[in-house]
């Protein structure tokens, strides 16, 4: 009785943990949606089409801060439950490089646009 008990707890533990996964999961998926939605507001502004690309991309470095920190956040939370045991340093510097990337994304899209046009 006392095994079976045991291994019940450590299930519903499991599936807590599992849970806990889960929704921090979402939250950086939420997190990554906001900040992508806030720099695409950002290459759609009327203004954007009349600058350099050199100047779109330092708009796009310091644009849209709370949504860069809140997916930064969100997605250090989600990584550090996911994977416990990385190296120190090693979340952060994969959630800095998904902030890079994003940034380069939009700024591939703003410089192929302006030169089609």
């Amino acid at each position: 009785m006392r095994v079976m008990i045991a291994v019940l707890l450590a299930l519903t533990a499991s599936q807590a943990l599992a849970d806990e996964v889960d929704d921090a999961h979402r939250q950086a998926l939420r997190g990554r949606d906001d900040y992508w939605n806030c720099l695409a507001r950002e290459y759609q502004r009327n203004d954007a089409k009349a600058v350099s690309a050199q100047d779109f991309r330092a708009d796009i470095a310091g644009a849209c801060p709370s949504e860069r920190q809140n997916f930064r956040v969100a997605l250090l939370d989600y990584l550090d439950q996911k994977f416990p045991d990385a190296a120190d340093g090693e979340h952060l510097t994969t959630a800095n490089r998904a902030i890079e990337l994003a940034q380069q994304d939009i700024i591939t899209a703003f410089v192929r646009h302006k030169a089609a046009n």
